[in-house]
């Protein structure tokens, strides 16, 4: 018995030694319990509403104002005419616009009756749903206030429900552009990371840096197919999207590739720099989990919006680039746009993978340390 005791108390002894298995058994279930608690929320907070009011009167002003103030919509800009309305969707400054027709307070007075139009993105079904719900809430609300206790119950405002981009609000518009963000990082960092750490690990890469070929030749040699066999991947996923979920791309199939191909090149340039960090196998699957899937599917806007998220969270997701793919992605699929409404996006992945480069040539060693 004492020297299962003993046995059981050297095992005590290693695990408290090994720092990565301290952060899986206690890091990683803290992390995942703040995440989904606060990030993965079904709960509407700050949308950005914009307004198109064309009659501009007293009741509109009550109409906006307390829908604004009803904690769950934040006021956006005032539009002008309705040629703006789907440049504001389009843009992503605003979730959905409400218009006031002509005349709303007049023929509200007249005739007992007034319509407004609630106008969403129904590129996220779940925001556009809930959106148009406490939108209508609200108005309800309103319409109560109006009737007085005499006649409760009677609509004097009634909203109508139109939506841009997907107007049977299917869920695959949501879910196909994470789909392809997450596979891209499943594949490139993942794989790559393994590989190249795989030849460290088993000593294979001391007999490759001792071969005729330079050292970025063995990193080009070891990326290129990964490179290709991503690409492949994602052209499947679209012809699948298309052949399957009748999801065909709205905007430029070209710009579409060629911002796949910047986001393949991106992960890539991760994986090899968790590589030339990672000591064995162990420590890049760890690596690349925690700091590619993992923020992909919570912090990334493909399940939870970002503007839904405790502020904290959205500076924490403003520094990861599945989120900016994930936004060029719906914009140039769903939306239709062209290379004027994702330049920034482009932009920021352009200037993520160059400096995971030049972190990953200065971390890569010609010598085994």
């Amino acid at each position: 018995m004492k020297r299962f005791i003993g046995f059981v108390k050297k095992e005590f002894l290693h695990i408290f030694r090994d720092y990565l298995t301290m952060i899986i058994l206690f890091g990683i279930p803290a992390v995942l319990v703040l995440l989904f608690g606060f990030v993965i929320s079904t709960e509407l907070k700050d949308a950005r509403v914009a307004f198109l009011d064309l009659s501009n009167d007293g009741t509109t002003h009550r109409i906006s104002e307390k829908i604004c103030s009803s904690g769950f919509f934040k006021r956006g800009a005032s539009l002008d005419s309705f040629d703006d309305i789907e440049s504001a969707l389009r843009s992503g400054k605003a979730r959905a616009v409400v218009v006031f027709g002509n005349d709303f307070e007049r023929n509200l007075i007249r005739e007992g009756r007034a319509t407004l139009s609630v106008i969403t993105d129904g590129s996220e079904p779940n925001v556009a749903t809930q959106t148009t719900t406490f939108i209508s809430a609200i108005v309800a609300g309103f319409n109560a206030d109006l009737a007085g206790s005499d006649s409760p119950g009677t609509l004097l405002v009634q909203p109508e429900v139109r939506m841009f981009y997907n107007p049977l609000m299917k869920s695959q518009f949501m879910f196909v552009p994470g789909l392809i963000t997450m596979i891209m990082i499943m594949i490139c960092a993942l794989m790559t990371s393994i590989t190249l750490t795989r030849e460290k690990e088993f000593g294979t890469m001391e007999a490759l840096l001792a071969s005729p070929l330079k050292p970025v030749q063995i990193i080009l040699g070891k990326v290129v197919p990964y490179f290709f066999l991503s690409l492949i991947d994602a052209i499947l996923i679209l012809l699948l999207s298309w052949w399957v979920f009748g999801l065909t791309v709205k905007g430029s199939l070209i710009l579409l590739l060629a911002e796949v191909m910047l986001y393949i090149l991106m992960s890539l340039s991760l994986g090899i720099l968790i590589s030339s960090k990672a000591k064995n196998m162990q420590q890049a699957i760890f690596g690349t989990l925690v700091g590619g899937m993992l923020p992909t599917v919570l912090l990334s806007g493909f399940i939870v919006p970002i503007d839904s998220m405790p502020e904290i969270y959205q500076w924490i997701s403003a520094v990861l680039p599945p989120r900016y793919f994930v936004v060029i992605l719906k914009n140039i699929m769903i939306k239709g746009t062209g290379f004027l409404f994702i330049w920034k996006e482009t932009l920021i992945l352009l200037l993520f993978t160059t400096g995971f480069i030049a972190l990953s040539l200065r971390s890569f060693k010609t010598r085994l340390q």
